[in-house]
Formats: structure tokens, sequence, C-alpha cells
């Protein structure tokens, strides 16, 4: 069975340009992209982790311990400080009793080394909790969204270009996968080590903590400040970014059209063009979000000078230690990261919240028409192929009909052509014999049996097809004509491929039958291509075939080898042949005119000459004049 091979662009992650700023501050000015629905997207995000809930409060408590152990090692290495404080100005100060306390300080000493390593132990339980409970959820929800799409109608894929759909079943579902195992146990320990240095502060000195958070709303101002303007240049750069990447793709894979008419300078200097405007709003980006850390640690060094001269002036009152001086100024260092890092994680958060909102989009899509229960299911046990429409109506809009009211009735056996203009609605006919689409009235049946009352499965499975767009996979030849059926024999692949006059070529590869295709195939030519799905239908062996001008790339010559082992297939099988070149479909015992999705005229090809309708012009128009027609005549 071959199909139309997608082309879809594959969107890069968008978070690349902008984090690079010192500190990996720069993800400050990023542009956010934001959901619609917050609470309730957030809401159902929470609903996939409650399987995990235990694990969660594993993470929670572990983070919460080895942050507590973190923060605690400051105010016991202040004391070890104290000690030798003490220990030193006893001497200066002339006292016989004074000595340093050598033992005290090693049992601290060895105290905080054992606090590092437990806060460290129970950090490595936390990422290791998290990241099973992340790859657990997310596992769960790209079988959900994998499933989905199995269970999505074509017209949802042909609204929606292949590189949005892959966006949101791979680049959205990632991005949540990250932001779980990375960004949420940064939140929590975020949030546990503000909280907890704030404590710890108060127990040091209240006023000197009013000090420090009176240094808050500055910093606030100055982050707020820079974060607006950069955001800014973000916009345009990412805006830029995605017209480079445009360009360059257009001009990669038409590179020799581009060629062919001597547009390499124009495209040259349509790239330089981009490229400049890209390089100058990129700099001035990553220049004012690279600002923000400087401008962070200026407020903070400020905030120092405060807190060394007023604990400065406590030491001497005795009203503080100098131990207990040093642990608030390193508590005070600890302050102001996790305040910037959740902020951070604020802006990573909502664009999670938009990527999830955009994978329960997908989930929330309309679905098929659930299919018939199992055992209420027909199952053709040896299908003769009697195709039937019945009063048939079709359209993509309930208001604007494309086919109506269509009568067909084709016995076992039949060749029928389906022939027409562009736009006639000869692929939706087909299409609806295999129930891509649900009928909007009537009905189809397949050797008496309405197609809705089978699964879909086997009723594609009737069906073999070879399209005028064909569809490889990257793997062997071998594999891909064995795709037609699987368990098929070595001897079974090699007849196919000779029936379909392939196996000629495949020989003359290097690597014959176990030729690696590349993923657009373009190793091979597209004939070659065609020949290669046609072999694969001729293994499935099908009731029904569906062609689809399938011998339009091929040259003349095998154009007629592939024709006699068409015909040769299609003995004793009822076939349905889209035609474009009407010398190919004189045979027919069934010709069917289309235009404007209604049959206009049917017949054999002698028939619906003589009536001199539209097909006669059809036909006319293709030869020269009036020769084919006195021919013809």
């Amino acid at each position: 069975m071959s199909e139309q091979r997608g082309s879809g662009k594959m969107p890069g992650r968008g978070g690349g340009p902008g984090m690079g700023g010192p500190g990996g501050m720069g993800g400050m000015g990023m542009p956010v992209q934001k959901a619609k629905n917050f609470k309730g997207t957030l809401r159902r995000l929470v609903g996939y982790l409650r399987p995990q809930r235990f694990k969660l409060l594993a993470v929670f408590f572990t983070a919460i311990l080895s942050t507590a152990f973190a923060i605690y090692s400051p105010k016991v290495l202040g004391e070890a400080t104290t000690k030798l404080f003490e220990g030193m100005m006893g001497k200066i100060n002339g006292d016989p009793n004074a000595h340093f306390d050598l033992a005290g300080i090693w049992q601290i000493v060895l105290f905080l080394a054992s606090l590092y390593i437990i806060s460290s132990l129970f950090s490595y339980i936390q990422q290791f909790l998290m990241a099973g409970v992340a790859q657990k959820t997310v596992y769960g929800l790209r079988n959900e969204v994998n499933a989905k799409l199995g269970r999505l109608p074509l017209k949802y894929f042909d609204g929606r270009t292949n590189g949005e759909i892959l966006s949101r079943a791979v680049n959205d579902v990632d991005n949540i996968s990250n932001t779980l195992q990375q960004s949420l146990t940064q939140l929590i320990t975020s949030v546990i080590t503000i909280v907890g240095v704030i404590i710890m502060m108060l127990t040091i000195s209240p006023w000197l903590t009013l000090i420090l958070l009176l240094t808050l709303p500055l910093s606030m101002i100055v982050i707020r400040g820079a974060a607006s303007k950069s955001q800014k240049y973000f916009k345009t750069q990412q805006m830029e970014l995605g017209q480079l990447n445009g360009h360059v793709e257009e001009m990669y894979s038409g590179h020799k059209i581009v060629k062919a008419y001597g547009r390499e300078e124009q495209s040259v200097a349509k790239f330089d063009s981009i490229n400049e405007r890209l390089y100058e709003s990129g700099w001035k980006a990553q220049f004012v979000s690279g600002n923000i850390m400087p401008l962070m640690s200026m407020v903070s060094n400020i905030g120092y000078v405060f807190i060394s001269v007023v604990g400065g002036i406590m030491v001497t009152k005795g009203s503080i230690t100098i131990g207990n001086i040093q642990a608030f100024i390193q508590y005070a260092r600890q302050f102001s990261m996790p305040l910037v890092q959740t902020a951070n994680i604020a802006n990573v958060i909502q664009s999670t919240i938009a990527s999830a909102e955009r994978v329960f989009e997908l989930l929330d899509e309309e679905e098929e028409i659930p299919e018939v229960a199992d055992n209420a299911a027909v199952t053709l046990i040896e299908p003769r192929g009697d195709v039937a429409m019945h009063g048939v109506s079709f359209g993509y809009k309930e208001d604007a009909l494309l086919i109506e009211n269509m009568d067909i009735d084709v016995k076992s056996g039949q060749m029928v052509a389906i022939v027409g203009p562009t736009g006639a609605g000869k692929t939706t006919l087909v299409n609806l014999l295999m129930r891509f689409y649900e009928l909007n009235a009537g009905h189809i049946t397949i050797d008496g049996q309405d197609i809705t009352r089978m699964k879909r499965g086997h009723l594609r499975n009737l069906y073999g097809m070879v399209l005028q767009d064909t569809w490889l996979f990257n793997g062997t030849i071998r594999d891909n004509i064995a795709y037609g059926r699987i368990g098929a024999t070595e001897d079974e692949i090699v007849e196919a491929a000779k029936a379909a006059h392939a196996d000629h070529f495949i020989r003359t590869l290097p690597e014959g039958y176990e030729t690696v295709l590349n993923e657009e195939a373009s190793n091979l030519s597209q004939g070659q291509k065609q020949l290669l799905t046609i072999a694969r239908a001729i293994l499935a062996d099908p009731s029904i075939l569906i062609l689809d001008e399938a011998t339009s790339s091929v040259d003349t010559r095998t154009e007629i080898h592939i024709q006699r082992a068409m015909h040769e297939l299609m003995k004793d099988r009822t076939s349905f042949v889209i035609a474009h070149r009407l010398s190919t479909i004189r045979d027919a015992d069934l010709i069917l005119v289309m235009n404007h999705g209604s049959i206009i005229e049917k017949g054999t090809h002698t028939e619906l000459l003589a009536q001199g309708g539209f097909y006669a012009d059809l036909y006319y128009s293709q030869f020269t004049g009036g020769v084919a027609k006195a021919s013809a005549g």
C-alpha cells in the first residue's frame, strides 16, 4: 500500500536564543508563549501527575531535607569562624588562658562535611525520583498522543501542515518533559531556599534581615526594567530567526530551480539582509539580558555594604558574633539567586502550560466515528470485490456538498476508470471507498455488506493502492516491498519485484535488495521508486486495487512492461483507476466521468466517444487537433 509522503517542516525549539546571558539570566527577556486558559490547563496537567503523587511527595520531602541541610551549613561554618576569632582576640589581648580550640573546630568541620554529604545524598534521591515521575508521566502522555493520532480522521491532517502536527506531538511534549524533569525540582528547591534562608537570617538578626529585604524592591525594578526592554529585542530576534530558517529551507529544497534560473545572487542578498537584521536584534537582546546579572550584583553589593557596616557596629557592641555576620552574608548571597530562578521558572512554566494546552487541543479533537463492536463487526472471509455506492453525498462542509446523490454498481473483476479535470472529486471518491471520510448521506457496500459494519483495518486491507506520489521509508528495498504483506517470504518479495519489472534494476545496485533508502529515497529515480510501490501492491495481493496514474513517472518502455504487469495483477480483481492520460484506460469496463463532484457521464471508451460529450472533448484535447478524432472515427 503506497501513500503520499509528507514533507512537513519540523520547527526548531525556540528556547535557544536568549538563554545564553551570564548566569543563565538571558531567559528573563525571552518572549513567553502564554496559554489561553492557564488554570484549566494546569489543573489538567496536574491530573497526569496524580498517579505519581506518592513519589512527588517523596520528591518534596527529600527537597526539603536536602535544602535544609544546605541552608544550615553557613550557620555551622560561622561557629567555626567565631571560635577562631575568639582565640585570636584572646591572644592579641594577652589573655593567658586564650587558645585556639582546634578540637572544637575539627568537630565543627566534620559536622559540616557530614551536612554537605547528607544534603547531596537527599539531592541525588530527589533527582532520581523526579526523573521517574517525569518520564513515566510523559511516557503516558506520548502514548495517548500517538493513539489519538491513529483515531483522528483524515480531514484533521488535511487541514494542518505536517510541521504543526509534529510540533505538538514531539516538541510540545518534549517541552513538558524538560519542565517536569528540571524546572519543577528547581522551583521546589528555590522556594524552600527562600523560606529557609529568611528563617535563618531572622534567627541571626531581624534588623539585618530588614536591611536586606529593603533592597528587594530595587532588585525587582532593575529586573523588570531590563527584562521588558530585552523582551522587545528577543521578539524581533525570534521573528527574524524564523524568516531566516524559512528562507534557508526554501533555497535548500529548491536549489536546483534557483540555479536553473540564475537566482543565486538574489538568494544570497536576501539571506544577507535577513542575517543582518538578525544580528542587530540578537546582539541587542543578548547585551541587555546579559546586563541583568551585573545590575543584580550591584544592588546586592549595596545591600552587603549596609549589612557589613551595621553588622560591624553590632559586633563591636557585642550584640552579635562575627561568625553570625559571616553566615548572614552567605545567606544574603544565597537569597538573591533563588529569587531570580523563581522568576525565570515562572516564564518557563508559562511556556510549558502553553505547550500542554496545544497537546490537549490535539487530544480533544473530534475523532473518527467509533468502530463497530467486535461481536457485530462483519468480516469478509473470501471477498469477491463487488462495490456499490447508493445515494452517496459528501462534502467537507455540511453546506457545500462535493459529491451529491452518487450511484455506482461495480461487479467483481471489473476495471473502473475515474476521469475528470482537477478538483472534480476523483481522489475524494477513493477516500470515501476506503472510509477515510464519513458520508453525509447514502451508503457504500462491498459484497453487499455496508462498510460501516466492518472494522476500518479489515476494510482497508481489502484494498491495494499505488499512488502517483510515492511513499517509501528509511530502510532496505526488501523491507519497503515487504511492507505490503506481513510475513512475506524472500521468494514472494522477489516474485513481486519481477512482476513489477523492478528486479532487474534492484540487482544492478551495489547492495541489491539490501540497498538502504535514505529519508527521502533520493538515491533512487522517481520511476524506480514507483516500481517499488507497484511491487509492494503486487505482494499485498488485495481484492480491490486503486491506481492513481501509477505509471506517470516512468519512461514509455517501462510503462509498457508495467501496464502488462498491472493488467495481470488486475485479472479477477475489481480495480479503480484514476486516469489523467486517457489513452491508458481504453480497455476499462466502465469509465466514470466526474466534474464538480458529480458523475456526468459513464460508459465504455467507445460509448463515451460516440456520445461526443465531455469525455470526448477531454480525450481529443490530449491529442493533436482532429487527427485523433479522425482516426477514432
